[in-house]
């Protein structure tokens, strides 16, 4: 086996130029299979990241028809009530024009509670969050992330500058950090938002009413998250006519689920089309070798008349074909790892990794070797089957 993987290796480096073109299908093919199933990977695990930042104790509520029993800021005492229920914090967004000076903006602006800033895991830069009296007495107070900040304003320290959304003045108490780890960032990233009082938010635009109709809920501690939608579920069911389809209750984990579901989907769909692009490798592999096969007649005609059978002489050519297909794949995988570090250098300010998964590389490495058996035995078969006689009349 060791004679005929050195003879294989001679046989391919008498024609290196040749051999490399050969091989440049199956180095494709392997690098398109490693780094789009890698950042599809990476991706995921980025989300993934992002939204188990926020703990699995949190779900949100969304409810589609009140069924003529609307819920108001009121009746979420009774949920509060419950031992199961931790942090309840209702909210309501409309994108809104803000003005500065000469400025004009438009934000998302959300109409919040003050449990809203813990539930959605906020990290404050100046100031301070909306508070309970601002709720109670409908004050016009907002509190903006540091895009907005300086989008609208041009400067992040800007607590105590008044503002004005929908042409009504608002003073700024606080300032946000863009954080790339929080969920929130995922879907807001690179946006301009506003947080002001849900109560203030009702006053400001004729489209938002008291009713609710989405709100957070988190598990109290002690308490796993499907207890608490369990809870929040029996409640919502009780008020709206035990009619599971006028709302819907969606965890965290119930995020990640599909996330990871979507993504696996994804990645098998680009790992197939990756898979074409070795097959074809392999379709020039076997090319090559009929090629080979037929240069090499009246060597396989030597080697027969001296001695050799149908086995050694298949072996020969097969290892060569898989010797091919291997090399062309440690190419493959040595190319792929560094286009994912470029990449991954590239994007590294946005938090993101892009690491080669080791089980890609094993089934990459697999595949090549089965290429390399299936699209060499036939040529190898087709050399092996030579009688020795035609052999070395061969005359080609």
């Amino acid at each position: 086996m060791i004679q005929t993987f050195k003879m294989a290796l001679k046989s391919i480096g008498s024609n290196k130029l040749r051999a490399f073109l050969t091989m440049l299908g199956i180095i494709i093919g392997v690098m398109a299979l490693v780094i789009l199933v890698s950042l599809v990977n990476g991706t995921t695990n980025t989300v993934t990241d992002k939204i188990s930042s926020l703990g699995t104790n949190s779900m949100t509520v969304t409810i589609s028809d009140n069924k003529g029993y609307p819920l108001y800021m009121d009746d979420l005492e009774e949920w509060k009530e419950k031992k199961e229920i931790g942090e309840v914090a209702p909210y309501q967004s409309e994108n809104i024009t803000a003005k500065y000076k000469g400025t004009t903006s438009t934000l998302s602006v959300y109409g919040v509670t003050p449990a809203y800033y813990d539930v959605q895991g906020l990290k404050l830069l100046l100031g301070r969050f909306i508070k309970k009296t601002d709720l109670d007495n409908h004050v016009n107070v907002c509190v903006i992330n540091e895009t907005a900040a300086s989008e609208l304003l041009g400067y992040s320290d800007v607590v105590g500058e008044t503002i004005s959304i929908s042409g009504i003045s608002y003073k700024i108490v606080g300032v946000l950090e863009d954080d790339d780890n929080s969920l929130t960032s995922v879907f807001k990233s690179g946006s301009r938002v506003a947080y002001i009082p849900y109560t203030s938010l009702i006053r400001l635009t004729t489209d938002i009413t008291k009713e609710l109709t989405s709100i957070y809920v988190t598990a109290a501690d002690g308490y796993t998250s499907e207890e608490t939608e369990e809870v929040v579920t029996e409640l919502l069911m009780k008020r709206l006519e035990q009619d599971e389809d006028a709302f819907e209750v969606s965890t965290t984990d119930a995020l990640e689920e599909t996330m990871s579901s979507v993504t696996s989907v994804l990645a098998m769909l680009l790992g197939g089309i990756a898979a074409i692009s070795l097959i074809v490798g392999g379709i020039g592999i076997m090319n090559i070798m009929l090629v080979t096969v037929t240069e090499r007649t009246r060597e396989i005609g030597i080697r027969k008349a001296i001695g050799a059978d149908r086995k050694v002489i298949l072996e020969q050519f097969l290892m060569e074909a898989v010797v091919l297909c291997m090399i062309g794949c440690l190419i493959g995988i040595f190319l792929s790892w560094v286009v994912l570090r470029v990449i991954s250098i590239v994007v590294s300010d946005m938090n993101m990794a892009f690491n080669m998964n080791i089980m890609v590389v094993i089934v990459a490495v697999v595949f090549c070797f089965m290429i390399g058996i299936i699209f060499g035995l036939y040529p190898a078969n087709k050399a092996a089957k030579m009688k020795p006689i035609d052999a070395l009349h061969y005359g080609g």
